[in-house]
């Protein structure tokens, strides 16, 4: 993915991954990649996914687990 650093990166992201959600990339029930894993893929920072997953589990599409990372729902 092509990110348009000239506008903010994490909603650029937020988009990708709800794309591949939508693609059913990961099922309901399945772990969500971390903050450290997204980072890599995207070659930007830890925040910055960090802010995409928050977006998605603020919309209901994931879920976290203190300690045992994010879950699609």
């Amino acid at each position: 993915m092509d990110l348009d650093r000239a506008r903010p990166v994490w909603p650029q992201i937020a988009d990708d991954l709800r794309r591949r959600l939508d693609a059913g990339e990961w099922k309901a029930g399945e772990r969500f990649p971390g903050a450290v894993a997204l980072a890599a893929e995207y070659e930007v920072t830890q925040s910055t996914t960090q802010k995409a997953v928050v977006a998605l589990r603020e919309e209901g599409r994931l879920r976290t687990v203190l300690g045992a990372g994010s879950y699609v729902v």
